[in-house]
């Protein structure tokens, strides 16, 4: 199987590199890594599309390579698509994520950003995201992450791939707590509950700075999320895809009579 990986933590990052070899272990598979220079988290799905991006060959303490590119993880998944390593993916890995991706912070996040990529490019993928030692239950990083179990994990579900291929769009969100594994769940995303606020920090005249996050963000606790399984001590694996559309919206617009708005607006008779 040829696989891709890649992060938004950027090419150095102790998880990119614990899943890089966890992966090399794996018989059968032909790895290429291709990762931001530095750290893009909470990019989301942003692309660079108004300047060429630099690439750089980094060579790994193995003895093995792979790329850095001044861009986002995004593009690092269209570089491989696009020729810049000699085969054409056939799985995305991207990870390991320095923090958990849990609930609706997936939609900041790079890591599950690159993954998605995939999905629209017909490639099966896998975000893998770690808790830290300190089991926080936001994005917010720890210090310490032990990255084997998560590693481990991935790596056999790759292996298991080998012989029962994911289906095209599908992309599978595992989140890894830390400490002492109690099994593993899949599940659907949880609720997040934000609480920023805009605080003023410094101002200069007519200009104002401002801090909009950084209060800690709770969750609604619901059986059967990720929120729960990690909660549990549990690996969280949740399938996703790519298609927002509102079928229900769509079906209640469709009582709606839209070619009606093409036509002057009715003028008020005084």
């Amino acid at each position: 199987m040829k696989v891709l990986l890649t992060n938004d933590d950027g090419i150095q990052a102790t998880g990119l590199h614990a899943m890089r070899k966890a992966l090399l272990a794996v018989p059968d598979v032909e790895l290429a890594v291709i990762a931001p220079d530095s750290n893009r988290s909470a990019t989301a799905r942003s692309i660079t599309t108004r300047e060429p991006l630099w690439v750089d060959e980094i060579e790994f303490d193995d003895g093995t390579s792979g790329f850095a590119t001044d861009g986002t993880p995004v593009d690092c998944v269209r570089f491989a698509t696009l020729g810049l390593v000699e085969f054409q993916p056939e799985l995305i890995v991207s990870g390991i994520n320095h923090g958990s991706n849990l609930g609706d912070d997936i939609t900041y996040s790079g890591t599950v950003a690159a993954a998605l990529e995939g999905v629209v490019l017909g490639v099966p993928a896998i975000a893998v995201s770690q808790q830290s030692a300190m089991r926080e239950m936001d994005f917010r990083l720890g210090r310490e992450f032990d990255f084997d179990q998560a590693a481990s994990f991935v790596a056999r579900l790759v292996d298991e791939l080998l012989d029962v291929p994911m289906p095209q769009g599908t992309l599978l969100n595992v989140n890894v707590p830390a400490g002492e594994l109690k099994g593993a769940r899949p599940c659907r995303l949880g609720k997040r509950i934000y609480r920023d606020r805009m605080e003023l920090t410094e101002e200069e005249g007519s200009r104002r700075r401002y801090r909009i996050y950084g209060e800690a963000p709770g969750y609604e606790h619901e059986e059967g999320t990720d929120f729960a399984a990690i909660a549990d001590g549990c690996i969280a694996v949740t399938p996703l895809h790519f298609d927002l559309t509102d079928t229900a919206g769509v079906e209640e617009l469709s009582g709606f009579d839209l070619d009606r708005l093409l036509e002057p607006a009715a003028q008020e008779v005084e």
